[in-house]
Order: structure tokens, then C-alpha cells, then sequence
């Protein structure tokens, strides 16, 4: 368990909070590219970390990430005109660009005080940058700007990679526990019937291995080991597969808010996810699949679309079909026959464990237990990195954009053969690093 001083700690992430200070030397997926689909189309609002703001795509393509508020009369710049360059308030028609740099005051006549006033006057712009279907953005001090975390899936091409969001609701803490703790694949996602129809379904969820699924019925207490490396942990939880063999589901965590799945074997595609704090109490998912070696067929990102693994089933506005507000769509009789849940969907089964905590889950009523380790370890680390922060030391992470480039996954050994050599058995690396001329 947590005491309550750690718990405000680990989930206030709003301007000067500790946790909001480490966050904000990160960059953050803030939209999905589709959202701005085209040069000097409509602004969009946009909440990240409490901090309300607007985001534009300019003439040129770039993407503005700015305050709302005109610093002439303090209009909102949601109703502004994207033209030309910038985005002309309507109140006005004070304009800036992407940078925050002032391009017009019409409401002043030419002449050198018009001009030391363009020069003078800036909107809050934040630095952002676009990749992997992303839209990434720096709110940290601009003297600290890392580079950008070099994951995988940003190497790849376009046709290898499907992206999503979708709206939680609750604090990004708990829902990144429930995705890093491996060990409830067990019961949360399990059917509760051998029927052949049942495990079919659940099969074109999670895996193509149907061993692998009898493996996690079987043994509902894995065995963790966990290393950390510069960008974070990775964790290895292991179940007794057939006689005298493990079979380790790997998966990653990567500073601050990252998490790689731990479902694929070779050839398979790979998943990660991101939880970015809207507020104390809600956050985006940013989902990622991607396979390294071959295009997604149609099939598949069709399938991504319509809710599978990582991936829910949302609305227009990304937000969830099953959520909070209708119990997920929750079917008791399904319940008693065929899942633990009676709810469909992999993301919305976690959705609705990780919302029933709690808008802000109270840590310090816990029992945990060995299959929690990844859960501790995840808080000891990223406490740690806030502490150092406050004294000055930045986080190791953000100087290592390199060590981003790792891979989760299933991987099967025998049952004396310890982590890193399974994973360097894996991935060629005991860590999972991916070879680095994909990023050269």
C-alpha cells in the first residue's frame, strides 16, 4: 500500500505538482494526425495535464499547440480563423503563428510602435512534433526539451503502424497499473468455459496460440522478475506451461507513461499504450499497434477499429461504447456462462475494473501480494524520479531517447532458464532492445 502523501503524489499531475513537473519533461501524444486532417482547418480543444489549450494546423502543415486566450481581450481562439499561416482571433483579427509569434495587429496603424508591439506580444505556444500518427507536445521548460522517445513504431512505415484513442475514466495511475499488472489476464479476460465456441472468441482477441490461453486458465499466480534499464523496467511474469517449460509474458514500462503489451510471439503484431492525463480524474489512451516486418492488412485495422485487444470499440469523440455511464453494456447472463465480466472487449473489461477504483483509487486500504510486484516496483520508480527531480536531478530517461527502442512479448523456455536469458533467446537483447539501424 501507499500512505496518502504518496498517493497525492504518485496521481496529481496539474501545473506545480511534483508528478505534473516530471510528466512535463516528457513529450506526450496529445491527438491522434487524423484529428487535424487538413492546413487551415478548425481548431480543436485540447485539455493535457489541467492545462486547457488549442491546437491548430497551420498553411504549412506544423501544428500550433497554443493557449486559448487572445492576449489582446483574452477571446477564445477555439472560434479563431486558421489562415494563412496562423490563426487570426475573431474578435480583432490579432494573428500568431504555430510559435506563438505575433503576425498581425490590425487594431494598431504601421509604423515602429505596431512593430516593437509584434515583437513584444506572444501567445503561450508549446513545441510539438509529428510522428508515428501522432501528435506529440512538450509543456516542460524549454531549456530541458528532450528528443523525442525513439519507440519503435515511429521507425516503421505508415502501412505498419494503426493508432487509436480513447477516453478513461479515472486517474491515469490506476489505469496504467491495470495495464502494466499482467497477472489478472488469469481471471478479467478469461472465459470460464472450455467451449470450444467461447475460446474461439477470446482467441481473435488476444492471441492466435491456444496454448497460450490454457496456460494463463492454469496458473493464475505467475512469478515476476523484473529488471530496470534507462528508460524503465521490463517485466517478466512467468506460468508453468507444459511439462518442464515457462511461459513468460514480457512486458515493458517506459518513463513516465508508456507501457508495450506482453501478448506477442514472432511474426505477431505489438502492442503499446500511453496514458496521458487530461486531469486528476480522466485521461486519453493513445494506442499503438504495429508489426515490424510487414504491412497491417485491412482486415486487421478493421478489426482494430471495431474494439480488439488495446483498441476499443468508441464514438466520434473517442469515447468509449461501453463505459461507465451504461455499465459497459454489462451481460450478467453472459457472466454466469461464458466470462468473468459479461462484457465484450479486451479495453473495456479493463476500462470497467480500473473506473470501479475510483476517480483517484485509494492506495493506502491495499493487501498486496507477489503477483503485484510489477505494480511496486512501477511506483518505486517513477516516486524515486520525482523526488530526484525536486532535487535538482532531472530524470535518466529523457537523456536515453535510444533506450525506447524495446520490445514486449510472449516468449516460451524451459523452466530453469531465467529471464534474461529467455529474453535475450527472444529478442537477442536481455532487455528486448531492438537492433538500432531501424533509426539510423
Amino acid at each position: 500500500m501507499l500512505s496518502e502523501a504518496d498517493n497525492v503524489l504518485l496521481t496529481r499531475t496539474g501545473r506545480a505538482t511534483p508528478m505534473g513537473d516530471l510528466f512535463r519533461r516528457f513529450w506526450h501524444p496529445v491527438l491522434l494526425s487524423a484529428e487535424l486532417p487538413e492546413p487551415d482547418g478548425a481548431p480543436l480543444r485540447v485539455t493535457v495535464l489541467g492545462e486547457d489549450l488549442r491546437a491548430f494546423r497551420a498553411t504549412d502543415g506544423s501544428v500550433g499547440l497554443v493557449s486559448p486566450r487572445c492576449p489582446h481581450r483574452g477571446a477564445d481562439l477555439f472560434y479563431g480563423r486558421n489562415e494563412e499561416g496562423g490563426i487570426r482571433c475573431a474578435y480583432h483579427g490579432w494573428k500568431f503563428a504555430t510559435g506563438g509569434r505575433c503576425l498581425a495587429l490590425p487594431t494598431m496603424d504601421p509604423g515602429p510602435a505596431r512593430e516593437r508591439a509584434e515583437q513584444n506580444v506572444n501567445l503561450l505556444a508549446y513545441p510539438t512534433q509529428e510522428a508515428g500518427g501522432f501528435i506529440w507536445a512538450y509543456l516542460g521548460p524549454r531549456q530541458h526539451r528532450p528528443k523525442l522517445p525513439e519507440l519503435e513504431f515511429l521507425a516503421l512505415p505508415a502501412a505498419h503502424v494503426f493508432v487509436s484513442k480513447k477516453l478513461q475514466q479515472c486517474n491515469w495511475a490506476q489505469a496504467y497499473e491495470g495495464g502494466l499488472d499482467t497477472a489478472h489476464f488469469s481471471f478479467l479476460h478469461m472465459t470460464v468455459s472450455d467451449a470450444a465456441d467461447v475460446t474461439t472468441r477470446l482467441m481473435t482477441k488476444v492471441s492466435s496460440n491456444t496454448d497460450t490461453v490454457r496456460w494463463m486458465r492454469d496458473d493464475g499466480a505467475p512469478r515476476f522478475t523484473i529488471a530496470e534499464h534507462p528508460a524503465g523496467l521490463v517485466l517478466g511474469a512467468a506460468r508453468r506451461g507444459d511439462p518442464g517449460q515457462n511461459y513468460w509474458r514480457i512486458s515493458q514500462f517506459l518513463m513516465p507513461n508508456h507501457g508495450l503489451a506482453p501478448n506477442a510471439f514472432p511474426g505477431e503484431n505489438h502492442h503499446g499504450q500511453c496514458w496521458v492525463p487530461i486531469d486528476d480524474t480522466s485521461c486519453w489512451i493513445h494506442c499503438y499497434t504495429w508489426n515490424p516486418e510487414r504491412p497491417l492488412t485491412e482486415a486487421e485495422c478493421h478489426r482494430f477499429r471495431s474494439g480488439s485487444g488495446v483498441h476499443a470499440e468508441v464514438d466520434t469523440q473517442y469515447i468509449p461504447i461501453r463505459r461507465r455511464e451504461n455499465d459497459y453494456l454489462i451481460d450478467r447472463a453472459k457472466q454466469k456462462t461464458e466470462t468473468y465480466t459479461g462484457i465484450e472487449g479486451v479495453s473495456e473489461q479493463d476500462a470497467c475494473i480500473q473506473d470501479s477504483q475510483g476517480l483517484i483509487a485509494d492506495r493506502t486500504t491495499e493487501h498486496l501480494g507477489p503477483t503485484d510486484m510489477g505494480v511496486i516496483r512501477f511506483r518505486r520508480l517513477i516516486l524515486e524520479a520525482v523526488r530526484a527531480l525536486e532535487n535538482g536531478e532531472p530524470p535518466r530517461a529523457v537523456a536515453h531517447p535510444e533506450a525506447y527502442r524495446v520490445r514486449s512479448g510472449g516468449a516460451v523456455a524451459p523452466a530453469d532458464v531465467p529471464l534474461a536469458e529467455a529474453m535475450r533467446d527472444r529478442f537477442g537483447h536481455e532487455h528486448g532492445v531492438v537492433r538500432s539501424d531501424r533509426f539510423s
